[in-house]
């Protein structure tokens, strides 16, 4: 029999909100999160777990065995920051420069109150539990390094399933997903244009690669919307143009980079080579030469379809129907959570967590001034737990 979770869920609030708000007035960055870490391990100090901590970067994965033999599943929440300057105003807003401006604060919260639910019911728990606790989601990735270091192998067994929520800008308490690419992948197209530099006033007599970088940023964006299927969609967008630093030099060089979505391998090759074509062939029509460099980033988040199915089963029992949603498109931002889900079958669920009296999508994910309800944290948990609880008895 499954345990009321939700119900249960309410003991625990409190407290998770006081965590939650500690964590969210002292962001930090990247793979190194000293002080969350902390925050973390004395979270779990009373839970009987068995904690492992990263070398190459400050993670933390805690392992929770069960008193009925069983597999493993996994549940992950990310702990890291941005480098954005908060502006909601809260009691306990940030004052150190960055910004939980992605929830992270809430999933790490949220992931400490599924460990204690479950933990309570330990005894009678059909297997093994791995609560991964990450830093890196936003820019160096820390999932990758995560397994590297050996977390799929804790439990001395692979786990069978593996899940996570997100916190977004849309109706409160919803919770969203579906089977398939849900996130796209991400990669980056940095382009240099080289020609020969010289005084503003004699254009003739140098080879100026500005406007061969001007000329670029039109063609790729042609590339996209007249070289791919829409129903395969890729989202290319020019973010940075650079020349010279004084305004009458023609530079030695232009530099153009683009941020690149995808939701499939097929694409994501195609535009590899389309680019560099392009890019090429722009500059040789100016006379000047380009030097490509295609960065893959993240791969695309998939979600596995009977994982998702059973998820979008439970998520309903325990939440009602109202409250769940299939989604009928994938999101085209990116997420390194697809890097457990090339390994792990499983679920990544968003859930909306806009704060009463706020319209959705006033401000989104990664804005200065977006705000998220953490009277969520215990049902953000209670789904947690159950997704988990209900993988390790159908698969035991």
């Amino acid at each position: 029999m499954t345990p009321d979770f939700l119900t249960e869920s309410a003991s625990h609030l409190s407290d998770l909100v006081a965590l939650r708000r500690r964590l969210h007035a002292d962001p930090e960055l990247g793979r190194h999160l000293p002080r969350t870490q902390r925050q973390v391990l004395d979270a779990l100090a009373e839970l009987d777990l068995e904690i492992t901590t990263g070398t190459s970067l400050t993670s933390v994965a805690a392992v929770l065995r069960g008193g009925r033999p069983g597999p493993a599943v996994l549940l992950r929440g990310d702990m890291d920051g941005l480098p954005v300057a908060e502006e909601t105003g809260l009691e306990y807003a940030s004052a150190n420069g960055n910004m939980h401006a992605c929830g992270h604060d809430l999933h790490t919260a949220g992931l400490v109150g599924a460990a204690r639910l479950l933990h309570t019911h330990r005894a009678e728990l059909p297997g093994t539990v791995v609560f991964m606790f990450q830093p890196a989601e936003e820019a160096e990735g820390g999932a990758e390094p995560m397994i590297a270091e050996g977390l799929l192998e804790l439990t001395g067994e692979r786990p069978v399933a593996a899940y996570a929520i997100h916190v977004v800008s849309s109706d409160r308490g919803v919770f969203a997903t579906r089977p398939g690419p849900i996130m796209a992948g991400v990669a980056e197209l940095r382009v240099t244009i080289r020609g020969r530099g010289g005084h503003s006033s004699a254009p003739h007599l140098n080879v100026d690669p500005v406007p061969a970088a001007a000329e670029l940023v039109t063609a790729l964006n042609v590339l996209v919307t007249r070289e791919f299927d829409i129903f395969d969609p890729v989202v290319l967008s020019v973010t940075q143009l650079r020349g010279s630093a004084a305004i009458n030099v023609i530079p030695e060089t232009a530099e153009v980079g683009a941020s690149i979505r995808t939701l499939s391998r097929e694409s994501l090759e195609r535009v590899r080579s389309r680019s560099a074509e392009v890019a090429r062939g722009v500059a040789a029509t100016h006379g000047c030469t380009a030097e490509v460099e295609f960065v893959d980033l993240y791969p695309p988040t998939v979600n596995a379809a009977d994982e998702t199915a059973e998820s979008l089963r439970v998520l309903t029992a325990v939440f009602s129907e109202e409250r769940v949603r299939v989604m009928e498109q994938p999101r085209m931002g990116s997420e390194d959570f697809s890097y457990v889900l090339q390994e792990v079958p499983g679920t990544f669920v968003f859930l909306g967590a806009v704060p009463e009296g706020v319209e959705p999508g006033a401000a989104t994910n990664h804005s200065p001034k977006v705000q998220f309800d953490d009277g969520l944290l215990g049902e953000q948990a209670a789904a947690l737990a159950s997704l988990a609880w209900n993988a390790l008895t159908r698969q035991g």
